[in-house]
């Protein structure tokens, strides 16, 4: 019987996120609340839409012409390690019918169910939101040990990652935090890609509707100019 996973939104035809084209689910809930966060609307583990394993391939097989090599599904969130059986199910289902998976992830919780999710995931995108666990503390609401903790556990398992991190000017877009990502790419052989992303502001009206303050609305989006020069640096 398949497990019920509560889903937030799809992507039919995904190209940011993972290798090819990808079929993006986004699981609804997230413990985290990070001040650049797009997707609010994401956070409540009881909103979202019911749906069974079998349904989401079912869904993920029409786009399956598109995939090529490469393409995929792609589970991202909210924080899809929250659902981690559901989407542990979901790779099961999509490794049985050939097709490759992504995971888009924090990194912030660890256990058996994660462990079990693993097996079945062809790689990992993480998200390192800062260098510093300072930053983390202030600006996500955990520690960077959690991250760093799933990175090594990634490192032993030899599971491809690709290192993400969201450029926020006078936050993370110095040269220091750059070259501390680079280190860990060099220090863990699993990751064979940084992406750093730019800060982006679209999602205000989001906060809006939901009555609720954006922590990051007085920040500027970071120049062309200075994702170039940070993106030099790695």
């Amino acid at each position: 019987m398949s497990i019920k996973g509560k889903i937030h939104s799809f992507q039919s035809l995904g190209t940011v996120d993972g290798p090819g084209v990808r079929f993006v689910v986004f699981m609804q809930g997230c413990p985290l609340r990070c001040k650049c966060c797009h997707n609010p609307d994401t956070w409540d583990v009881s909103g979202g839409k019911v749906f069974d394993t079998e349904q989401v391939i079912n869904k993920a097989k029409r786009y399956r012409e598109y995939f090529g090599v490469d393409g995929g599904i792609t589970v991202s969130g909210g924080e899809p390690l929250l659902q981690a059986e559901f989407v542990g199910e979901l790779f099961r289902a999509a490794h049985q019918n050939g097709i490759n998976t992504c995971l888009d992830t924090s990194g912030c919780i660890i256990d058996d169910a994660v462990l079990s999710l693993l097996q079945n995931t062809d790689r990992v995108l993480l998200d390192i939101k800062y260098t510093s666990d300072e930053k983390y503390r202030q600006n996500v609401g955990c520690g960077i040990q959690k991250p760093l903790e799933f990175l090594k556990l990634l490192n032993e398992k030899n599971i491809p990652v690709t290192l993400r991190q969201v450029i926020i000017p006078t936050v993370n877009d110095d040269d220091e935090n750059v070259l501390k990502l680079k280190e860990l790419a060099d220090e863990y052989k699993c990751i064979d890609k940084i992406e750093l992303l730019p800060f982006k502001k679209l999602c205000v009206a989001k906060y809006d509707d939901m009555g609720i303050e954006f922590p990051f609305s007085h920040i500027d989006e970071p120049t062309r100019e200075d994702m170039e020069r940070l993106n030099k640096l790695i």
